[in-house]
């Protein structure tokens, strides 16, 4: 064999041993960025180098791979979901006690699904094997959390916390992990009670105001129907109904006093016609 060739096939090996390393390190890479998503981004960021931040996700999924994990039973499941309730129903009358809960209820769920708890940043880092997409909310609400203790954080603060919290809680039990009727109306709840202070049912007050529309109903009181339109005063308006509703025609005192107000005078050839 002559040297050309031997040269040639040396450097088609190792183009070819390049090829399979560099497909190697790419199929790593999408395998890290599909199971971690966003924490890979972070990490990158962290370390500044792209080689050492893969090769430290590469250490948490050998330790993850290492832990023994264990799915919630049915009734576990049914507790905690209970459990949350309260904390949600408690937001109302003390949000920082109900983040403090929180915060204990996510660390106690955390452990019985079999992770340790004894450092916070271990925490995260075995966490993100498998809750990499709500490990963001646990961050933010662990900090907001932080700050209550020392008294920097408001209601909204607060309130944004137990969100946070509720997104890691609901990833680690599993499938529908609280009744959607539990959810809104305890969400509802706890939305209304920094920002507008008062009870959610006051909001279905203005319901009533639809009550004038069955009264423009009848077609054989055309009277009743204009009559309803215009915003008048109370008494106004039953003496209107009165009229519409019995024969007699108005007195020429009620004629005097109608045509002094606006929304009454619109009325009046119909009154007349009458």
């Amino acid at each position: 064999m002559s040297a050309p060739v031997t040269i040639i096939l040396i450097v088609v090996v190792l183009l070819v041993l390049a090829a399979i390393v560099f497909g190697v390190r790419a199929a790593r890479r999408r395998r890290l960025q599909q199971t971690f998503g966003p924490e890979y981004d972070r990490v990158v960021a962290d370390t500044g180098n792209r080689t050492e931040a893969e090769r430290e996700l590469l250490e948490r999924t050998k330790r993850h791979a290492e832990l023994e994990l264990r799915p919630l039973s049915p009734e576990s499941r049914a507790k905690y979901a209970a459990a949350w309730e309260e904390v949600q129903i408690r937001f109302v009358d003390d949000p920082k006690e109900a983040v403090s809960t929180a915060d204990e209820l996510v660390t106690a769920l955390i452990t019985e699904r079999g992770y340790p708890t004894g450092d916070y940043d271990e925490r995260l880092a075995n966490l993100s094997v498998e809750h990499a997409a709500t490990l963001e909310h646990y961050r933010a609400a662990h900090d907001i959390s932080r700050r209550s203790a020392s008294g920097e954080a408001e209601t909204e603060d607060l309130r944004q916390a137990l969100v946070h919290y509720r997104a890691l809680f609901a990833d680690l039990l599993g499938e529908n992990p609280v009744p959607a009727s539990a959810v809104g109306s305890t969400t509802s709840a706890t939305d209304s009670a920094p920002v507008t202070g008062s009870a959610p049912a006051t909001d279905s007050a203005p319901a009533t105001d639809a009550a004038p529309a069955t009264d423009a109903a009848p077609a054989t009181d055309p009277v009743s129907a204009t009559d309803a339109a215009p915003t008048a005063p109370a008494p106004r308006r039953a003496a209107d109904d009165t009229i519409g509703n019995d024969a007699p025609a108005r007195t020429v005192a009620d004629t005097e006093d109608t045509a002094t107000e606006p929304g009454v005078a619109r009325s009046r050839p119909d009154a007349t016609s009458r």
